[in-house]
């Protein structure tokens, strides 16, 4: 697997029902997590979040180019976490739209925290950043 953007989230981009500007985050997934095109929001991906970003800050857009700044997720279990999940918060998991998963970030991934462990979140600093349309 490679980095994806799950189709729902796409089509949220193109159609505005995503605002890229507002509150996007990141969650942390745990390895028991398969990654599939058929889910829309956080809840359809079960029991698999292993702590959540706060809102990421100074979003950036330039030619399709999704970046922001660096971030932090601390960590609600010691299990293993194979990828990052980028979404849309909503306050409910219900309608939180998913929008990128990510498994080869900078670097880092896969790998098991400890619990309560804060996990520095360091974007590919690459031509495609976080994501490219």
């Amino acid at each position: 697997m490679s980095n994806q953007l799950f189709n729902k989230g796409r089509e949220g981009i193109l159609d505005r029902t995503i605002d890229m500007t507002g509150d996007v985050r990141v969650m942390l997934v745990r390895s028991s997590y398969t990654f599939s095109n058929s889910n829309t929001f956080v809840a359809d991906m079960g029991a698999v979040d292993n702590g959540r970003s706060a809102s990421l800050d100074n979003k950036t857009f330039t030619s399709g180019v999704f970046d922001a700044d660096d971030s932090t997720i601390t960590a609600t279990a010691a299990v293993a976490s194979k990828a990052l999940v980028i979404f849309q918060h909503t306050g409910d998991d219900a309608t939180a739209r998913l929008i990128a998963y990510i498994d080869t970030p900078a670097s880092g991934l896969p790998f098991t925290p400890s619990a309560g462990q804060t996990v520095n979140l360091r974007f590919d600093a690459g031509p495609n950043r976080i994501f490219k349309l």
